[in-house]
C-alpha cells in the first residue's frame, strides 16, 4: 500500500457538485479515470475517497464532495490509488459518457483522455456543465437511449441510489442489455479502501451463472462492467 504526502493548494466551486480541491502531490499518487485515493487531514476520523476531475504534472483537482473544513495549505495523508478504473476497448472510436449524478467532474479525465486519442465523444447529463472542449458534444440525459446504435463504448458515472432507474434510462428491456460494451463508475461510500470489508459500499451484482451476488465498490470496483451489475 503506497502512502504519500499531499497539500490542498486551492479550493474551487464545482457547478452543481459543491467545493472541489486542487491537491499537490507526487505524480504516482494521481488516480487514473475511475480509480480513487483515500485522503485524510489532521482532523479526519475516516479517510475521504477522492476522484480526479483534472490532472496536472504537480497534482490533480479532486472532484466533489470534499470535507468542508479543508482549506488552502492543509496537509493531507494520501493512500492509493485504489480500485478498478475505466478500461476502454482499444478498437473503440465512439465514446458515450453519461453522468447521472449532480456533477460531471469524475468523468472529465476520461473524456480528455479519449479526445486526446482522437475518439468521437458525446456527454449525456442533466448536471450543470463546466467549460467543455469544443470537440465534445453535450446532450441531456434523455437523449442517451438514441445513441445506442452509434456508440462503441458507454461509460457511466452512476450514483448507487440510481441503479434501480438504469434500465429505464438506457431503454433496455428485460433480457436485453445495452448493445455495446459498457462500464459504470458506481458512487458509494468507500472509507476503508477495501481493507476493512465493512460492506458499506456493497453493490448488487450477478455472477457468471446469472445468480445475484454482492460486490464491494471499494475492492471489486468502483468501475464495473455493466453486465456484472444487477440492474
Amino acid at each position: 500500500m503506497r502512502t504519500y504526502r499531499g497539500r490542498v493548494s486551492e479550493i474551487r466551486l464545482d457547478r452543481g457538485g459543491g467545493p472541489a480541491a486542487w491537491i499537490d502531490c507526487p505524480r504516482r499518487a494521481i488516480p487514473s479515470p475511475g480509480r480513487y485515493l483515500l485522503a485524510a487531514d489532521e482532523a479526519a476520523v475516516l479517510a475521504e475517497p477522492l476522484f480526479a476531475a483534472q490532472v496536472s504534472p504537480a497534482g490533480f483537482l479532486a472532484a466533489p464532495p470534499i470535507p468542508a473544513r479543508w482549506h488552502p495549505g492543509a496537509p493531507l495523508s494520501l493512500i492509493g490509488p485504489f480500485g478498478r478504473g475505466f478500461r476502454v476497448p482499444a478498437d473503440a472510436r465512439r465514446l458515450a459518457v453519461a453522468a447521472l449524478g449532480d456533477t460531471v467532474a469524475r468523468v472529465l479525465p476520461l473524456i480528455a483522455q479519449a479526445l486526446g486519442a482522437g475518439m468521437e465523444v458525446a456527454l449525456f447529463s442533466d448536471a450543470p456543465l463546466p467549460g467543455l472542449p469544443s470537440a465534445l458534444e453535450a446532450q441531456p440525459l434523455d437523449a442517451l437511449e438514441e445513441s445506442a446504435g452509434w456508440v462503441d463504448f458507454l461509460a457511466l458515472d452512476l450514483p448507487l441510489s440510481r441503479l434501480p432507474e438504469l434500465r429505464a434510462i438506457l431503454g433496455s428491456l428485460p433480457g436485453r442489455g445495452w448493445p455495446s460494451p459498457a462500464q459504470a463508475l458506481v458512487q458509494a461510500p468507500m472509507p476503508c479502501g477495501g481493507i476493512g470489508e465493512c460492506g458499506v459500499c456493497a453493490v448488487p451484482g450477478r455472477g457468471g451463472d446469472g445468480r445475484s451476488s454482492w460486490l464491494l465498490a471499494c475492492r471489486d470496483g468502483p468501475v464495473f462492467d455493466l453486465s456484472h451489475l444487477d440492474w
